[in-house]
């Protein structure tokens, strides 16, 4: 019978370990991060992915489902799904465009355009859950957003 200490040692290629891998970090981080905003959306009704359609459309209404996708990083089989969930929940509207009915047009309604005054809190709670500075917070996020772009070139 092997001792407890002799079944934790590590097997294989020393390179395979899963707390060395930067794609588990970043992975269980946005597990971590997720749970956060679940937490922090619940009361808006919204998941996280939904959250980010909402911001986009915050910023700027009246998109196409195309430039929605573009600015998430999804495409449109992932993005089609949680439009019509918040379609049916009242929050949006999609409409083909005119000059080509190809596209879709995305736009807020009323009680869309409400949720955003309830939606304020969000930030704050996720910055007071990740107990950064504001320098560190920024620093981060745009070392991120460099890994990011440099994966985008390779993926």
């Amino acid at each position: 019978m092997k001792s407890k200490k002799a079944l934790a040692q590590p097997i294989g290629h020393p390179g395979l370990l899963l707390d060395d891998q930067l794609c588990f970090a970043l992975y269980s981080t946005s597990l971590a991060m997720n749970k956060v905003y679940r937490g922090l959306l619940r009361e808006l009704g919204l998941t996280y992915p939904q959250y980010l359609v909402m911001m986009v459309l915050w910023e700027r209404d009246e998109l196409t489902v195309s430039e929605i996708g573009e600015r998430l990083f999804l495409d449109s089989a992932t993005l089609t799904p949680l439009l019509k969930r918040l379609e049916t929940a009242g929050l949006l509207q999609r409409k083909r465009a005119v000059s080509d009915e190809r596209q879709v047009i995305v736009s807020l309604t009323t009680e869309g355009r409400h949720v955003r005054a309830r939606a304020e809190s969000v930030p704050e709670g996720v910055v007071c859950a990740v107990q950064c500075s504001p320098d560190e917070l920024a620093s981060t996020k745009k070392a991120l957003e460099k890994l990011r772009k440099r994966l985008l070139k390779h993926g």
